[in-house]
């Protein structure tokens, strides 16, 4: 096996992305309910910020043909994916605007809720960074949801499980 050595930058963005991929993560699916209805972009991009307040974070592509939903909406929920929902995850992935295939309700301030997940953050909007070609959301965690069971991993392109040891 190479090592790959380099210095970042335009001509290296796929590298570099091959180098960020050797990082595997959790998927998530971050809904909001827009003025033409529920909205959702699949993301791996999330962590946590602060426990008091309670805050998370996760990027938004300037690129993405969602962008313009996710920077207006005030409220959104971001939902940990359970290994079963990787095809759920894929969809969202292809077409945030088609729920046909998700089993969802709406909460009170019209966050589409995404049933089966492992975990979900409703989160009100915190504050917003603009960073590189992505915007960075910070949310207040209003309410948490969380179940056991095997999440939903993305690493090297490739999708798989973990499973809990309880």
């Amino acid at each position: 096996m190479t090592e790959k050595t380099f210095n970042p930058g335009p001509e290296q963005r796929l590298a570099f992305r091959e180098a960020l991929g050797c990082f595997g993560t959790g998927v998530t699916v971050v809904t909001t309910n827009t003025a033409n209805g529920p909205a959702a972009i699949t993301v791996n991009s999330f962590a946590s910020v602060s426990l008091d307040p309670p805050l998370v974070l996760w990027c938004l592509d300037r690129d993405s043909n969602r962008y313009d939903a996710f920077n207006a909406c005030e409220h959104y929920a971001i939902h940990v994916m359970a290994q079963e929902q990787h095809d759920q995850a894929l969809r969202f992935a292809r077409n945030g605007f088609d729920f046909s295939h998700a089993d969802w309700q709406p909460d009170p301030d019209g966050r589409p809720r995404l049933a089966e997940c492992l975990a979900r953050f409703d989160c009100r909007l915190s504050s917003r960074h603009e960073a590189g070609d992505h915007l960075i959301l910070v949310g207040e965690v209003e309410t948490v949801m969380h179940r056991p069971g095997q999440g939903l991993i993305f690493k090297r392109g490739q999708f798989g499980g973990f499973a809990d040891l309880i």
